[in-house]
């Protein structure tokens, strides 16, 4: 396959509409993540394929750099065409595998995993990745999270699928019954409460922990390592 600027597009419009309000989370991550950190940073990324994290923190901190993580060799192109586009590839340092890749000793001045945990069925390995990324950050960093989540038990449940569904009718050409298709394989993802999503950050190792951002069935968490 083929990556190039036009597959990327398609990327990022398909994120964007699965989470309408995609970028405006972003603003805020930096924020918080500028607000806690120096102007000289190490940046870990968790899921790093797509490379939004590096556009959108990468050219406005020039004293940072990163360490972009990804298992999906296709993803990790992108993040590499985009950094490469906004002259920070210096500045990365990419590795396809996952947060076991990263050398064990390793420590980061902050660090992010968007998008990620919802796609881990087992709540073992929820903990496990969790708290491997606590260890590679030095004590009070910053770490940024989000995930789908939410009780598949709950009726309001299924009324915020029902509204995810309506917008990408209403936002593509897209039919209801490609819609429903897409459906189905999204509730085969894993989600979980709130709840269950706040005791595995404090069992890793997480304090001052605070939800920041919510849409529809996806929601962002700002914490400190402890």
């Amino acid at each position: 396959m083929k990556f190039d600027k036009e597959m990327a597009t398609e990327y990022d419009r398909g994120v964007r509409r699965t989470l309408p309000t995609y970028d405006s989370m972003f603003r805020l991550i930096q924020a918080y993540l500028r607000a806690n950190s120096t102007q000289q940073e190490n940046v870990l990324i968790i899921g790093a394929g797509g490379g939004n994290e590096l556009a959108t923190l990468g050219p406005a901190n020039p004293g940072w750099t990163f360490t972009a993580v990804d298992p999906a060799p296709p993803m990790l192109d992108f993040a590499r065409m985009k950094a490469a586009e906004l002259k920070i590839a210096d500045r990365v340092e990419f590795i396809e595998g996952t947060v076991d890749d990263v050398v064990a000793d390793r420590l980061f001045g902050a660090a992010t995993c968007m998008l990620v945990l919802h796609f881990i069925a087992d709540m073992d390995e929820k903990l496990k990745l969790l708290k491997k990324i606590r260890l590679h950050l030095a004590p009070g960093a910053p770490f940024v999270m989000a995930s789908m989540y939410g009780n598949p038990d709950d009726p309001a449940f299924d009324e915020l699928f029902t509204l995810w569904k309506a917008y990408w009718l209403d936002s593509t050409n897209m039919t209801k019954t490609e819609v429903d298709e897409m459906e189905k394989t999204v509730r085969k993802l894993s989600f979980i409460p709130e709840e269950e999503i706040v005791r595995l950050l404090q069992e890793a190792g997480f304090g001052k922990i605070a939800k920041f951002f919510t849409t529809n069935m996806f929601g962002g968490w700002i914490c400190k390592a402890e």
